[in-house]
């Protein structure tokens, strides 16, 4: 086991420190956070709070953040959050993790202080694995205050955040080109509803994300510095093109499930217009055939030689003429 993860029970903790003047990045035990801080070096703990009881108990020994704080890192509400403090900064972020043609939300908090950033979540988090991954390359090449952390996880959430339109984009064509067909199973009703929520969940959690990058970006604070808070206001028009985009998507599907509604009705016409032409064909028919057909004692047609000729020829006339009718009235 490395120095700098830990096992505790259920949880597991990592702690790197960064020296910012020497570029250097070292894992470090627990023990040596406070140290590490009086010295003037920043330490990020990340925290896979697998057990509450303990994820909380090292919280609480660490004494960096507020019991109110830890309450919010810990529970299971997958909504935006955002909040200043005395020190630091507490938000909490959600990441998609695509099942299929579902999502699954992945929630991290993150408090930010000057010497410190804790980012707690439940199990590997997609967009949180890519940080990791590819924040040592900035942070040597040109990052110069830690709040350049923000930045990275902020950039691997909206690539997240892109990568689910993506997605819904692609099923929502899929969706557009299955109700064009001639033949449509009812099945696809139901995916339609599921993509409709989709879009409108996905809206709810960008519009606090959006508040929170302009909250971020203009508002002044003595842990985030205003190199990054320029970058963090670039992502505030990304995320508007972002719910623009949902918007068109949700546009697209509604016309589409529109369309085909407007098809079925029009087919759903044209049979029972040909039904009604049938039905006015047969309507003498039946009239004739009821007239002919009572069983009354005296029934002067009933003794005539011509009688059936008559009968059939009377059916042709009527048959005949009403066709005429219906073709001149644009109605056949």
């Amino acid at each position: 086991m490395s120095a700098g993860l830990e096992q505790q029970a259920a949880c597991a903790v990592v702690a790197v420190e960064l020296d910012f003047e020497r570029r250097r990045e070292t894992a470090i035990p627990l023990a040596d956070i406070g140290a590490s801080m009086a010295a003037g070096r920043f330490v990020w703990i990340d925290l896979d709070a697998g057990d509450q009881t303990e994820a909380r108990r090292l919280l609480s020994g660490l004494g960096l953040v507020g019991e109110d704080i830890v309450d919010l890192a810990l529970r299971d509400e997958p909504s935006t959050q955002y909040g200043r403090h005395d020190g630091y900064l507490h938000l909490v972020v959600s990441g998609y993790r695509q099942c299929g043609d579902a999502f699954e939300l992945e929630r991290v908090s993150v408090t930010f202080g000057e010497r410190f950033m804790i980012t707690i979540h439940r199990g590997h988090v997609q967009f949180l694995d890519g940080v990791r991954q590819d924040y040592h390359g900035d942070f040597v090449s040109f990052a110069k205050t830690p709040s350049f952390l923000l930045y990275e996880i902020w950039d691997h959430l909206i690539a997240n955040y892109l990568d689910a339109q993506t997605i819904m984009g692609e099923r929502v064509e899929r969706l557009q080109d299955e109700l064009r067909r001639e033949t449509v199973d009812d099945g696809v009703f139901a995916r339609v509803s599921a993509l409709g929520a989709d879009l409108l969940h996905f809206r709810k959690l960008l519009l606090p994300v959006r508040a929170t990058l302009a909250d971020m970006s203009t508002r002044r604070s003595h842990v985030l510095s205003e190199a990054t808070q320029a970058f963090l206001a670039n992502m505030v028009g990304t995320v508007d093109h972002l719910l623009q985009d949902m918007l068109v998507d949700r546009d697209i599907l509604t016309e589409a499930l529109n369309l085909h509604m407007s098809m079925v009705s029009h087919r759903t016409n044209q049979v029972m217009k040909k039904l009604t032409v049938v039905s006015v064909v047969f309507l003498p028919l039946t009239f004739l055939v009821g007239v002919y057909g009572m069983n009354f004692e005296i029934f002067p047609e009933l003794r005539w030689r011509y009688g059936y000729l008559y009968f059939w020829g009377l059916v042709v006339a009527g048959v005949t003429t009403l066709l005429y009718t219906l073709r001149r009235s644009r109605l056949l």
